[in-house]
């Protein structure tokens, strides 16, 4: 598995073999939302940075997932229609929300590392 980047916003992203990105909540972001009961997946289309591509929506709360970078988005976790539980019993691995192909793939490595997240969360602690 190749290195994590991760935004402000508690996504997480992993480039994959083929130059897309996959998006998915992180742990701290899914444990603060409580079970997930229903995931709003993105259209398959560009999105800009910043723009709500998803929702997640918990017994607690309803939250937006952000797109990451500005890409159009090419595959959607179609699991989570029928399992959104995904989202807090893998959310690295089978709880992801989608894939996108970035305008401009060197944006990735300017994301947070592991070590520059994990300071963000803990200065939210």
């Amino acid at each position: 598995m190749s290195e994590l980047r991760f935004t402000e916003d508690h996504e997480w992203l992993r480039v994959e073999a083929d130059g897309s990105v996959t998006v998915g909540i992180t742990a701290y972001a899914q444990n603060a939302l409580g079970d997930v009961v229903y995931v709003q997946l993105p259209e398959l289309q560009q999105y800009e940075q910043g723009a709500e591509a998803s929702t997640v929506e918990s017994v607690k709360a309803a939250s937006g997932v952000y797109m990451p970078l500005t890409g159009k988005v090419v595959a959607v976790n179609e699991d989570l229609n029928n399992s959104p539980e995904l989202v807090n019993e893998d959310p690295l691995g089978e709880g992801w929300f989608f894939r996108f192909v970035p305008a401009d793939a060197s944006a990735v490595g300017k994301l947070l590392d592991q070590a520059a997240y994990d300071r963000l969360i803990n200065e939210n602690a």
